[in-house]
């Protein structure tokens, strides 16, 4: 049977939208003698050197001028061990943009090579360096952001779907014990979608890009002596190479179980390896897309050896939609058992062997985080701009978050990203909670917390969507 339902005059599926942009950057590389220990099987306190520089790139986005703008910022960073660090550069942020929370969302790359980002860590060797880092920081994010506004121009944001195989599942079961290492696991399920913004200003020129991807930044572990943005690095510059040095804002999506497949070495070689990877399936994305100002449509019917459909670009504007943003929380149940601050002391007290300590260390600062309560109020972004929509959780959400928001959402741009706003440990699925496995051991959430955060945000887009 033939379907008649679709017309042969139709336009190819996109998804843009046209609106106000404005893009800024800052390098934000640390000291290079600053505490970057990241590992509990970490070798170094400090680094011997900079692999790559540190970026902090935003765009501003807003569908016209009298309305507040909607601040994007992805940052290179590894993640927040103190709520009260996350807002002392958050707050610097809102108030030096005079804007509501709700608008003004940091995404941090993850690398497991950077900075501490735990001003408790000033006593460290290298600790010296960690506060002014911090405040640095957040001085160059408050820059960006303010000269992203100031070269705001009108332009069209447009996005595509690319596939890298990067990204692998690192739950892999123990031969040798009845639980889950982390590591590669070839029989295992991966996400490989690379959803890529391209923002063209009105003469069609690139002026920024935006690459959402979810694989762990791990690639560099203990013997890495080098301070450095792992694969993002290299990503970044690969895809800022192929379009006349626009900045690209690298966002993080949700990889709670995904890393790449060859990681936890010190060789920097293979960091650029990976972002290259990543990098040049960014740029064929890119490459696939219309020009500026055009769609894909059917044009005519050519008869040949066979009725040929013929399909060209054709002028079409880009829709105009307003910028809608939606803070909403979700009071996620924490775990019965999570041990009160002090059992946690007690137990640092008690551990003899590095990665003891370090465990220990970040469960005592999250658990400051968390407070005595029984719940956690966790935050949720979700922006809305025409058929694009941004979503950002404090979490480590695993990859079915971002699956499932885009298969509920087949028509529209769904970026969604872990670590923003925020770093409050990992959201994994219901059923694996029943197993021995790091992300469940050290999530201080309770089973059903990546469910109830996909639920949220489900329901925060469709409400922006009834918003016409």
């Amino acid at each position: 049977m033939i379907p008649r339902d679709v017309p042969l005059t139709m336009v190819a599926p996109s998804t843009r939208v046209r609106g106000l942009f404005g893009v800024g950057s800052q390098d934000v590389t640390p000291p290079a003698g600053i505490y970057f220990r990241s590992w509990g099987a970490g070798l170094r306190d400090t680094p011997t050197g900079v692999h790559r520089p540190f970026y902090a790139n935003v765009l501003t986005m807003r569908g016209s001028a009298d309305e507040a703008p909607l601040v994007l910022v992805g940052v290179d960073g590894g993640w927040w061990q103190s709520g009260s660090d996350e807002a002392f550069v958050r707050q610097a942020v809102l108030e030096g943009l005079g804007l509501d929370e709700a608008r003004v969302m940091i995404n941090l790359s993850h690398t497991h090579s950077g900075p501490s980002l735990e001003s408790e860590n000033a006593n460290r060797p290298g600790g010296e360096h960690v506060i002014p880092n911090l405040k640095a920081l957040r001085e160059k994010i408050v820059k960006a952001a303010k000269q992203a506004l100031a070269s705001e121009v009108a332009g069209e944001l447009r996005f595509a779907t690319g596939r890298c195989d990067l990204a692998t599942n690192r739950s892999r079961p123990d031969p040798e014990r009845n639980r889950y290492v982390t590591g590669y696991n070839p029989d295992g399920p991966a996400d490989d979608t690379v959803l890529v913004g391209r923002v063209t200003d009105g003469a069609g020129e690139v002026i920024a890009t935006l690459l959402n991807y979810a694989c762990h930044p791990t690639t560099l572990a203990w013997e890495n002596e080098l301070l450095s943005p792992d694969y993002v690095g290299e990503a970044r510059a690969t895809v800022e190479a192929g379009t006349l040095g626009a900045p690209c804002v690298f966002l993080l999506g949700a990889c709670g179980e995904l890393a790449p497949a060859h990681q936890y070495v010190g060789d920097v070689a293979v960091a650029d390896g990976h972002g290259r990877r990543l990098g040049l399936a960014a740029l064929s994305a890119l490459l696939g897309m219309p020009a500026h100002g055009q769609e894909l449509a059917f044009d005519r019917i050519v008869e040949s050896g066979a009725p040929l459909a013929v399909w060209l670009p054709h002028e079409a504007a880009a829709p105009a939609a307003p910028a809608h943003a939606l803070q909403v929380t979700v009071d996620l149940p924490i775990k019965p058992d999570y041990p009160p601050l002090p059992e946690i002391l007690a137990e640092l007290e008690r551990a003899t062997e590095p990665y003891q300590r370090e465990r220990a260390q970040r469960k005592a600062r999250l658990r400051k985080t968390l407070g005595d309560a029984a719940t956690y109020p966790f935050k949720v972004w979700v922006w809305r701009l025409g058929p694009c929509v941004f979503v950002g959780q404090e979490g480590e959400g695993f990859s079915s978050l971002q699956t499932d928001l885009r298969a509920a959402f087949p028509d529209l741009a769904v970026v969604v990203m872990n670590v923003t706003n925020g770093s409050i440990g990992y959201l994994p699925p219901s059923a694996l909670y029943d197993v021995d496995m790091y992300e469940v051991w050290q999530t201080p959430f309770a089973r059903g917390c990546l469910e109830a955060v996909t639920a949220a945000a489900k329901g925060a887009i469709e409400e922006l969507l009834a918003r016409g």
